[in-house]
């Protein structure tokens, strides 16, 4: 499969549509779609399927979109867009990690705002929008195996949302192949809330996640 050259304006349009659905988001649809044509980094058929979705959400009763976003992507762990949760849950480990990967993102001369989690997957996609295509690649190719269970958790579901999840598989290079899933926890498991790292526990939100990542003023420090 060739891969493109150029991917600036796929990742950051991928990253929006995998935020809530939102007035300020779904006005906006009619120009990501149009970016996403012009830079031609996804295959045609891709493309439709994206159309699919975008024409969902823009044709759907706002009210009932949202809630299937919340349905989707707030309601168990499978389809969780915060990825450290697919490999460390809330443990401490998560905590470690995440402090790695906001320091992979002021190395890159970037910081968040504060109340964000650095492994939410638009975060993610934002900061590789921001690397050269080879580099945003390996660094997507990093977390393909979450992006392939979020995929293929999708997939069963018979989610719209599963056209996204393929695409930033094909953008880093990667096959969408489905892969085996852990059994999803009871809901009463799912909700509890964590061990002491506490702030992070991504259960139950059900309003937009705000999602700025820009890079560093001259002069100014770091903060995570």
């Amino acid at each position: 499969m060739a891969l493109p050259s150029k991917m600036v304006h796929s990742l950051r349009v991928l990253a929006r549509l995998v935020r809530y659905p939102d007035q300020a988001v779904r006005d906006l649809l009619p120009e990501l779609q149009a970016a996403l044509r012009a830079e031609a980094a996804l295959g045609a058929a891709r493309l439709r399927e994206i159309d699919a979705l975008i024409d969902h959400l823009l044709s759907a009763d706002p009210l009932k979109v949202e809630a299937e976003f919340v349905e989707q992507f707030d309601r168990g762990r499978r389809t969780a867009l915060y990825l450290f949760e697919h490999v460390h849950g809330d443990s401490r480990d998560r905590g470690q990690a995440m402090v790695d990967l906001i320091k992979t993102y002021e190395e890159a001369g970037l910081m968040m705002d504060p109340g964000e989690l650095p492994d939410h997957l638009p975060v993610v996609l934002e900061y590789a929008s921001t690397q050269p295509p080879e580099a945003a690649r390996a660094f997507l190719g990093e977390l393909s195996h979450i992006l392939k269970a979020i995929h293929t958790a999708l997939v069963e579901r018979r989610s719209p949302y599963a056209s996204v999840l393929a695409a930033v598989l094909d953008l880093a290079g990667e096959a969408t192949e489905a892969v085996a899933l852990a059994p999803e926890p009871a809901m009463d498991e799912a909700w509890q809330e964590p061990e002491p790292f506490g702030g992070c526990n991504s259960k139950g939100q059900t309003g937009p996640q705000p999602i700025q990542i820009h890079r560093r003023k001259a002069g100014e420090g770091a903060r995570a």
